[in-house]
């Protein structure tokens, strides 16, 4: 199974942005949906946002609407997910996945390394 690998994370303050990146190879990319998901220390792996093979949909968790945007770069093979207005809270270790279908949003479970991003208060 394809691992996407991400990067892009780091350390900000409260209100700052970040922009996470995620590549795959290019057969498993231009067909898939893709989602970024992020675990909390002491918390199960969520859902952060979604979007289809065509880059024409997307779907966000209530937790960071209005606040991220996922979108992806077929000429690059990556997603980003670019984040504002961080927030204490958004501190995980942010993943990217296949997923099995847009509408699902549920990952293959095949993991990359992540990338950690830290905001303080």
């Amino acid at each position: 199974q394809v691992q996407p690998v991400e990067s892009g994370g780091g350390l900000v303050q409260a209100g700052g942005s970040l922009r996470l990146s995620c590549a795959a190879s290019g057969q498993t990319f231009s067909s898939a949906a893709m989602g970024w998901f992020r675990q909390a220390p002491g918390k199960e792996r969520e859902s952060v946002a979604r979007i289809n093979r065509d880059g024409d949909a997307t779907y966000y968790a209530d937790s960071v609407k209005g606040r991220f945007t996922i979108s992806r770069d077929k000429s690059k093979n990556t997603v980003y997910l670019q984040m504002n207005n961080l927030k204490p809270e958004d501190t995980a270790v942010y993943y990217c996945s296949v997923l099995q279908g847009y509408y699902s949003g549920r990952p293959f479970g095949s993991w990359g390394q992540g990338t950690q991003v830290n905001v303080s208060s």
